[in-house]
């Protein structure tokens, strides 16, 4: 099963926890110091909230699509660059607390989105070095 992803970099983590807990009526899958995932059934959705600044709004900071498996992460390589989009690979890459492997595409607003499958956890939020991953504060 595919899901969305959305990330969102959140200045409250633990607000933002408590209100998307009642929102989708789930707690969170993975609980860390300044993130959060809700692995959520229905409707099938990714919930990544990242711990931001103090004071912002709260704002997009990518989206994905989560995969079952690594070859379904070449497979979408393969059809998005046969489509003409220039992709980013990361394979064994760490983020947001999990080893992945991904690619990464960027919308005409130059947003992110991630096709990615978790093959871990990890013991780190801080990206790679090199990677697009969620601790950029421009995405």
């Amino acid at each position: 099963m595919s899901r969305v992803q959305l990330a969102l970099r959140v200045p409250d983590l633990n607000a933002s926890v408590a209100f998307y807990s009642k929102l989708f009526g789930t707690e969170p899958a993975k609980l860390r110091d300044g993130y959060a995932n809700f692995a959520i059934a229905e409707p099938p959705l990714k919930l990544v909230l990242i711990e931001g600044a103090t004071g912002e709004a709260t704002r997009m900071d990518h989206l994905g699509v989560e995969v079952e498996s690594s070859e379904d992460v070449h497979a979408a390589t393969a059809r998005l660059g046969e489509a003409g989009l220039a992709t980013d690979v990361e394979n064994d890459t760490t983020c947001c607390y999990a080893l992945q492997d991904k690619v990464w595409v960027h919308g005409p607003g130059q947003e992110p989105w991630e096709v990615y499958v978790v093959k871990a956890d990890a013991d780190s939020l801080a990206k790679q070095q090199g990677s697009a991953c969620c601790t950029t504060p421009s995405h």
